[in-house]
């Protein structure tokens, strides 16, 4: 499948993978120190670091230096870095093959243990707050407010959405979700940090490596699967993904954290990183990454194990000219591409308020109205189970209905959900059913919104930039959070039930609306047909709405 030729130094590479591993061992006697049963403060809260954890630490560090330069540099394959006239082309009778199914499973999976990493906040932000004495919604009177460690994390997010975008687009989908994934395995340690200052440093780190992990998957998946089955496979990774990581995570925070603390969700990263390191494989460098920077062979390689092919085009690939893997993100608010981002970047914003929002903070308003933290983290692992189902639909809506109905219709459910919570308030912990209900709905429709916005975004921009579009809504689906978590801030105090669920619905009111108006249908058209010459992209745009 090409694996090899996707390194500049595949040994310096695997060495720092190894470096990195054995750093996050160096913490797990700190972090065996720093766990206490529930109903104990941390003693060592305030303790300095020792030596084997600082000596972990300079492992990691060094490990994911040379990850990188293990990455980064020159091919050892031919070509001369130009784009050839010639696109990737599925023949649509084309069945899916068993490498088609192994990278979805891959992809899933690698979805799933990128969302555990920002939900994660939502399960440690109450325990971090007893721990080290912090300002929260269950204890008003402490003192830094712990809304700083969700905001570094979700901060770190936004800023690996851009990063990580821009390393897709240039080094390769491949190289750049495998750098994510080391990253993954040296954040772990965040579990073992004895000072409240160095959980906010390494949340930051942790969140940009799963700010960039998220695009990429949906990129590399739009750029591989034939275009008949394109669309449903990639919401349905995205929407089982996002939900299997939040119920993993809900689950983890119910059987773990009553015996291990809140610190052991952190440690998660180090078998899920690990995981995903494995299972390098089964994850192919794009074939038209490859097509669009003159390795023509190499993905005429990746194709043949996709049963495709590279066909000359009639003309030179219509994205040629209008992007190029080094125009900044100013490029995707420029025509041609301004009728399709600005919907797509409000509509982020709208869903990113809800999901790193109001899901955020929905364990602590829980147990502000009453909730014991067991039963905070049941009701949720509950209300999201609910809702993993309906993501079979919500795929099949996308591949075999229309894309732009389904990104309208999940916005238009998402905002409904969002305005009854609203409505009915704290009144709801009344009404068990109810309570199960009205969070299951914004829970999964959320979820499921992320899926068809980042697969939407895959698609309706060309090869060249697609990669850095996918970073681009994934950053500002975080900005929605960061912007929640500052207000929290500033408040000084958790927003209530009523306030998290308004500021969600408002913008997602309006992005659908403008949805309606400017989208672009995506359903069983080629990604070339779908981002042709502005004046056809125009043409396009009026005739869908």
């Amino acid at each position: 499948m090409g694996q090899r030729i996707d390194f500049a130094r595949p040994g310096w590479f695997w060495c720092g993978a190894l470096l990195c591993l054995a750093g996050v061992l160096g913490h797990l006697p700190m972090y065996a120190h720093l766990a206490h049963p529930p109903g104990h403060q941390a003693a060592m809260a305030g303790s300095g670091s020792d030596p084997l954890m600082l000596t972990g630490m300079a492992f990691v560090l060094a490990g994911v230096a040379a990850c990188g330069y293990g990455i980064v540099g020159p091919r050892r394959t031919p070509g001369d870095g130009r784009p050839r006239a010639l696109r990737a082309g599925f023949a649509d009778d084309v069945p899916l093959t068993r490498a088609h199914w192994a990278l979805t499973l891959v992809m899933v999976l690698a979805v799933a243990i990128d969302v555990m990493k920002p939900m994660t906040l939502s399960f440690v932000v109450p325990g971090v707050a007893r721990e080290y004495g912090l300002r929260s919604a269950v204890h008003p009177d402490g003192g830094l407010p712990v809304a700083l460690l969700p905001l570094s994390g979700i901060g770190g997010t936004v800023i690996g959405s851009f990063l990580w975008g821009r390393f897709g687009d240039r080094i390769g989908r491949r190289p750049a979700i495998l750098l994510a994934g080391v990253v993954f395995l040296a954040t772990s340690v965040c579990g073992a940090m004895p000072l409240f200052w160095m959980n906010i440093l390494m949340c930051f780190l942790m969140g940009m490596s799963a700010g960039g992990m998220l695009p990429l998957t949906f990129t590399l998946l739009t750029e591989t699967v034939p275009t008949r089955q394109r669309g449903w496979i990639v919401v349905l990774v995205g929407g089982v993904g996002t939900a299997g990581g939040y119920v993993l995570t809900s689950w983890a925070a119910s059987l773990l954290v009553p015996h291990f603390g809140w610190r052991v969700l952190w440690l998660l990263g180090l078998p899920t990183g690990v995981v995903l390191l494995l299972l390098n494989h089964w994850i192919p460098e794009s074939p038209r990454f490859l097509a669009a920077v003159g390795r023509t062979a190499d993905a005429e390689t990746v194709l043949a194990r996709y049963g495709a092919r590279l066909i000359p085009s009639p003309r030179p690939p219509t994205d040629a000219p209008a992007a190029s893997p080094r125009d900044g993100y100013r490029r995707l608010l420029r025509a041609p591409y301004t009728g399709v981002s600005l919907p797509l970047v409000v509509l982020a914003l709208g869903i990113g308020l809800v999901t790193y929002g109001f899901q955020l903070w929905i364990p602590s308003d829980l147990q502000r109205l009453g909730f014991t933290e067991l039963t905070a983290d049941t009701t949720l692992r509950d209300a999201a189970l609910l809702g993993l189902p309906f993501n079979l639909a919500i795929a099949w809506l996308y591949g075999r209905w229309s894309s732009k109905g389904t990104l309208v219709l999940l916005g238009a459910c998402t905002a409904a959900a969002m305005a009854a919570l609203a409505a009915v308030g704290d009144r709801i912990t009344g009404h068990p059913l109810t309570l199960h209900l009205l969070l299951a709905v914004p829970i999964w429709s959320a979820g499921s919104a992320v899926a068809v916005l980042s697969a939407y975004t895959a698609e309706v921009y060309p090869t060249a930039i697609r990669s850095r579009a996918s970073g681009l809504t994934a950053a500002v689906t975080k900005v929605g959070g960061v912007l929640m978590i500052t207000v929290v801030v500033a408040a000084v105090a958790t927003p209530s039930l009523r306030t998290t669920a308004l500021l969600g619905a408002a913008p997602l009111t309006l992005a659908t609306a403008t949805l309606i108006l400017s989208g672009v249908e995506t359903r069983a058209r080629s990604l070339e047909e779908i981002t042709p010459t502005p004046q056809k992209r125009n043409a396009s745009a009026s005739t869908s709405a």
